[in-house]
């Protein structure tokens, strides 16, 4: 880990922007997905193009990072498909985010490496070996695939950081953890947001991000912890029913597989959010799930101060 592209190093310093959603954006764009357990993973394959498109736009749009359409090929998820080779749908997935950004230069590519169960679930229901296997075969898949860093998203159980945060430091990859919490503060195995902190920062990673969270909650948090550490967000723009997905427990899911995620929180919203944020410096700020190329352009327009809002 001999950079870090999220440093501030002097005082013209203005975040990074890094793009929006991916699979609900396929989604509303029409792409099909076949396997809920994989999610938009298919399209890889099925609708390659699509998945190009969409890295073009947020590049369009003013995107300094652009994220692998990896949410669901990690090993764990495509097995429950009867897919046994996460290999190729990484490597595809690769070649795709190459394709978009062509010649452009200093363009960072983040590898998305999610919980290898539900992100919303709380009960753990796989073995610590598991676990382990899933996440390190992920992380070197991306890493051998030419990822620039590891965006370990939607992370919520501290046993799940933990592999992530040694395996990576141990093998000076370069990684972010993004948290999700709930109403608590707490991370869905219970520990607190400062707890968990800590513990990531132990590890040296690159940044510490929280997505997938309402904007509510995420100034809760604001007023709550001591930002003093490279960190960013990435905020959920959809309906507050559908912010749960599919898990509030493991026990008692929601379904919401053939729903289309809408977005609620139109750009010009998230941009006044975004302007509050500014006090507290983050170094990275993109959107999550319902956002559009609309609310990267937006953040972009806002940094560049050609913002008119």
């Amino acid at each position: 880990m001999n950079f870090n592209p999220f440093e501030k190093k002097n005082i013209n310093y203005k975040p990074l922007v890094l793009d929006g959603a991916m699979g609900s954006l396929l989604q509303q764009m029409g792409g099909f997905k076949r396997d809920k357990n994989i999610w938009m993973t298919n399209l890889l394959f099925d609708d390659s193009d699509l998945i190009i498109d969409v890295h073009r736009k947020y590049l369009e749009a003013g995107a300094d990072i652009i994220t692998t359409n990896t949410f669901r090929t990690n090993p764990y998820s495509l097995e429950l498909s009867g897919i046994s080779d996460p290999d190729i749908y990484v490597k595809q997935a690769l070649c795709l985010a190459k394709d978009a950004i062509g010649n452009k230069t200093n363009i960072l590519i983040a590898g998305s490496n999610a919980p290898a169960e539900e992100c919303y679930q709380r009960e753990r229901t796989i073995s610590k070996q598991i676990l382990e296997v899933n996440h390190k075969k992920h992380i070197d898949l991306l890493i051998d695939n030419d990822v620039d860093f590891i965006l370990n998203e939607t992370q919520s159980h501290l046993d799940e950081i933990k592999i992530i945060s040694e395996h990576c430091s141990k093998n000076k990859i370069a990684f972010v953890v993004s948290l999700y919490f709930d109403s608590n503060l707490k991370i869905l195995s219970g520990e607190s947001i400062k707890e968990t902190i800590e513990l990531i920062l132990s590890y040296n990673p690159l940044a510490i991000g929280f997505n997938c969270i309402a904007p509510d909650l995420y100034r809760r948090l604001l007023g709550s912890i001591e930002l003093d550490f490279t960190w960013g967000y990435y905020l959920n723009c959809m309906p507050t029913p559908m912010r749960s997905f599919k898990f509030a427990q493991a026990s008692d899911p929601v379904k919401t597989e053939d729903r289309t995620i809408e977005c609620v929180i139109s750009p010009v919203t998230y941009i006044q959010i975004v302007k509050e944020s500014f006090k507290y410096k983050p170094s990275f700020i993109g959107s999550c799930c319902g956002s559009s190329p609309d609310h990267i352009q937006k953040i972009r327009e806002l940094i560049d101060g050609k913002d008119k809002n």
